[in-house]
């Protein structure tokens, strides 16, 4: 049971994170404020977008933001 809502808050954060990106990038920092969450889970849900293909990451302005879809 705990699982399953767990999955369900993070796939909640994911979305919420993609959302504030197709907007402009962003920092960790400027994310979880925005958010409302704790840094630490929103670092590791930035982590799992990243590895998963979905979020771009800029490390010179240390920002994030929607990956450009090749075509």
């Amino acid at each position: 049971m705990i699982s399953k809502k767990l999955g369900f808050l993070m796939a909640k954060i994911h979305k919420d994170i993609l959302k504030l990106l197709s907007e402009k990038p962003m920092s960790l920092v400027e994310i979880a404020e925005t958010l409302e969450v704790k840094e630490k889970k929103t670092y590791n849900a930035l982590k799992k977008l990243f590895s998963d293909g979905k979020i771009d990451c800029n490390p010179k302005a240390r920002t994030y933001s929607v990956a450009k879809k090749e075509t």
